[in-house]
């Protein structure tokens, strides 16, 4: 199994979604203070070996290079816009519900962070593929 990292950096927090390329899946994906980025990636690279690793060139992205360039290979990519497109491509992973399924998708926001959904828009967009997320997501910060 192929394994990438794409992480969208920031100064406190950042997100960050672990993928299976050739499954076109995302396997976890999570928010995170910025104390406990290594710790996520070196968890899940004890399970199996990671193929490389995406990073945004936006806020903080030198400092975050620095640190992470010993664990797996590292490309930096243009993080331009992914902020927004992460609001939209939330819904397109889980649509509404209810009510709110009858509002224009720019009148609502999602109820989560989206910097794990901003890092998988990072992947999709390196790799010009769509990614699967199964299940609800879990984007609580975690310290």
């Amino acid at each position: 199994m192929t394994k990438l990292v794409a992480i969208d950096p920031g100064r406190s927090k950042c997100g960050l979604v672990l993928a299976d390329p050739n499954a076109g899946a995302v396997l976890d994906g999570k928010v995170v203070a910025a104390a406990a980025v290594i710790d996520l990636i070196n968890s899940w690279q004890s399970q199996a070996p990671l193929e490389g690793m995406l990073i945004g060139n936006g806020t903080s992205s030198d400092y975050w290079q620095n640190l992470l360039s010993h664990i797996a290979p590292l490309q930096v990519v243009e993080e331009r816009g992914t902020t927004l497109r992460a609001r939209h491509r939330y819904w397109e992973l889980w649509p509404p519900k209810s009510w709110r399924r009858w509002l224009p998708r720019g009148m609502i926001l999602p109820p989560h962070d989206l910097d794990a959904v901003a890092a998988l828009v990072l992947l999709e967009d390196h790799l010009q593929q769509q990614f699967d997320w199964p299940g609800p997501p879990n984007f609580r910060t975690e310290p």
